[in-house]
């Protein structure tokens, strides 16, 4: 259910503005991180940017945990960080002749968040590059109850099609299906017209997975054993994978012929030993998305097929709004994976 908590009252402009700050402590390999915490900061300590906004909403993404309780350490940063890969808000005043006040925008990716200061904040400033408009037909809270995990989920599937997959040749396996982009993929494929499998191991979830359009609930445990024989029998006719490591290696081993797998995710671990036989014997494809270094372009057509092939009930159904003191237990939450769906921050609540 969408309910937000906004602040009565608030200033949309102010010298100071509260966010979500993870910090270091020594230097080196002796540097200690943080977990984030809600404080009250300058906006003169805004980063460089030729578009100031004010932060509507950000989102929770797996990422974002990781980076809140610092356990992303040197791979994020310059410390002091803001975290947040996503955000939508508005133009409080703008350098760039493409943006003007009062337009609503979106910036995902570009760094944001990991290594330059992201959403969990009332305020942000930001690179006129980096900003994709609101699209026509959706509102703020929508758009970041997409975010990065939308961009994701549709991505790979874009990439599945151009590999070849249409309705009709067969199921489509969508791992850590429960989660924000495996969610978001299986209420897209369905909507699209496939026949959607979708493995969690969490059995509890199976009804929310099948309100979103899985036909087919799969035990994470059968996809997460070892195997050693070369190949498996022929399974799915396509796949989208936000776990990795050995799931990633039975994906692979039981994909059909010609059938691609898009890698999102490694919720699993990052390693894969697999073979190169499921490559030369089936011409399987493994397809990377890598949704930070998407371009423009690519930014643009995903959001119009989201636009037009993600269900919006799903979407709100798949929603809450939590306020922007939240995001550190969220944090905790989405590293256990605990967390269903989708959750969008009101930095303004």
């Amino acid at each position: 259910m969408l309910v937000s908590s906004r602040r009565k009252g608030a200033q949309a402009v102010t010298d100071t503005f509260r966010a979500i700050l993870v910090e270091q402590q020594g230097e080196g390999k002796t540097a200690t991180y943080k977990k984030g915490r809600l404080v009250d900061l300058p906006v003169a300590e805004l980063p460089d940017g030729d578009v100031s906004l004010k932060v509507l909403f950000s989102s929770v993404n797996y990422k974002d945990g990781m980076i809140s309780l610092g356990l992303f350490g040197p791979r994020a940063g310059p410390y002091p960080l803001v975290p947040g890969i996503d955000l939508v808000g508005e133009v409080i005043d703008s350098a760039s002749p493409d943006h003007k006040p009062g337009d609503v925008v979106i910036v995902t990716g570009w760094g944001i968040g990991e290594r330059q200061w992201g959403g969990y904040a009332e305020r942000a400033r930001v690179k006129s590059e980096w900003i994709t408009p609101l699209p026509k037909g959706l509102n703020p809270i929508r758009a970041m109850a997409i975010g990065t995990a939308g961009l994701a989920a549709m991505m790979g599937i874009l990439l599945l099609e151009r590999n070849g997959l249409k309705p009709g040749q067969g199921p489509v396996l969508v791992t850590g299906a429960a989660g924000g982009v495996g969610s978001l993929a299986v209420a897209i494929l369905r909507q699209l017209g496939y026949s959607v499998a979708a493995s969690t191991g969490r059995p509890e979830l199976a009804s929310y997975l099948k309100d979103l359009g899985a036909s087919d609930i799969v035990d994470r445990a059968d996809l997460a054993a070892s195997h050693d024989r070369p190949l498996l029998a022929e399974r799915w006719a396509g796949a989208i994978d936000n776990v990795g490591s050995t799931t990633l290696n039975t994906v692979l081993l039981s994909l059909k012929s010609r059938a691609g797998v898009a890698s999102v995710g490694l919720a699993g671990g990052r390693e894969l030993n697999t073979t190169v036989l499921p490559f030369l014997f089936r011409g399987v494809m493994l397809l990377g998305v890598d949704t930070p270094l998407a371009t423009a372009a690519e930014r643009r057509e995903a959001w119009a097929r989201l636009v037009s092939d993600l269900p919006m009930d799903k979407l709100d159904a798949l929603t809450d709004v939590a306020p922007l003191s939240a995001v550190p237990d969220l944090a905790a939450a989405i590293n256990k994976g605990q967390v269903r769906g989708r959750v969008v921050i009101d930095c303004q609540a």
